[in-house]
């Protein structure tokens, strides 16, 4: 009875192993296809932010390139944010005077019509 307890045992630890080895064989095949996808991703993203800079060669593009010029590209836009804030900033001063000197104009035209 023993000797069937440990056979049953032994056959279930053997399915269990079998499953492992089947799990492990999937995320390794899960882990390789993910990073093919991350490559992938990023040659598509350096294709994007630079044509040039990728694709072209047929070299892999590192982290560190992707990295950069997505900062780059960060850079550049809150530059162009300062400067349209600045433009607005501008724009509204010039208003601002031209309604001034609109308004200066109908008081001297009042003035005028009144001394004619």
């Amino acid at each position: 009875q023993v000797e069937e307890e440990l056979k049953a045992a032994c056959s279930q630890q053997a399915g269990q192993l079998r499953e492992m080895g089947h799990r492990e064989r999937l995320l390794c095949s899960d882990l390789q296809r993910a990073g093919e996808q991350l490559e992938s991703f990023k040659t598509r993203v350096m294709q994007v932010c630079s044509p040039s800079a990728a694709g072209s060669t047929g070299k892999s593009v590192t982290e560190q390139q992707v990295i950069e010029k997505v900062r780059q590209i960060f850079d550049e836009n809150q530059q162009s944010q300062e400067r349209e804030k600045s433009l607005q900033k501008e724009l509204s001063s010039r208003l601002a005077k031209e309604q001034k000197v609109s308004a200066d104009i109908e008081v001297f035209k009042n003035s005028l019509q009144k001394l004619q």
